[in-house]
């Protein structure tokens, strides 16, 4: 049986953590496991649009990342990743200062075509934001030269 390795899950964490467009945003990968993820941002002024609230924007970010994720270790093939090809999501509820929590899980993983659902939660569990993600397995994409992970998974004896 295999299980996700806690080494690629910390070295996934922490390259996202630092790359360009999350660094951008301030989101946090938190925690990736088979079928689902988690994202964190912690609301600032940049993340506002006009009338004070967090611009959608960021919302559908945390959305498209968080169900990225979430179908990630539904995909066993170490190399392969993932490209979005659709994002459906709602609004639900202005968020403006505090924690975002963004919650995704996987709801199927087949040979080309993941689909997930993601939502965004204030600390306190208020609903902000909803979404589902398609998104296709890229096995040609690889990571640049350099990029050396851990094994994707262990074997649980």
């Amino acid at each position: 049986m295999k299980k996700p390795n806690p080494e690629h899950i910390k070295s996934i964490c922490d390259l996202v953590n630092i790359s360009p467009y999350p660094s951008l945003l301030s989101m946090k990968l938190v925690n990736i496991g088979i079928g689902s993820a988690v994202i964190e941002i912690y609301i600032k002024k940049k993340h506002m649009q006009l009338l004070g609230a967090v611009h959608g924007g960021v919302l559908a970010s945390l959305i498209d990342t968080v169900a990225f994720w979430a179908v990630y270790y539904g995909i066993e093939n170490h190399d392969a990743w993932l490209t979005s090809v659709d994002l459906k999501l709602n609004y639900l509820a202005p968020a403006t200062s505090g924690k975002l929590i963004a919650r995704g899980r996987q709801i199927k993983v087949g040979g080309k075509l993941c689909y997930a659902e993601a939502q965004v939660n204030t600390e306190d569990n208020r609903i902000i934001a909803h979404g589902t993600a398609t998104l296709m397995i890229m096995p040609e994409l690889k990571m640049p030269a350099g990029f050396i992970f851990p094994p994707k998974f262990i074997e649980k004896k």
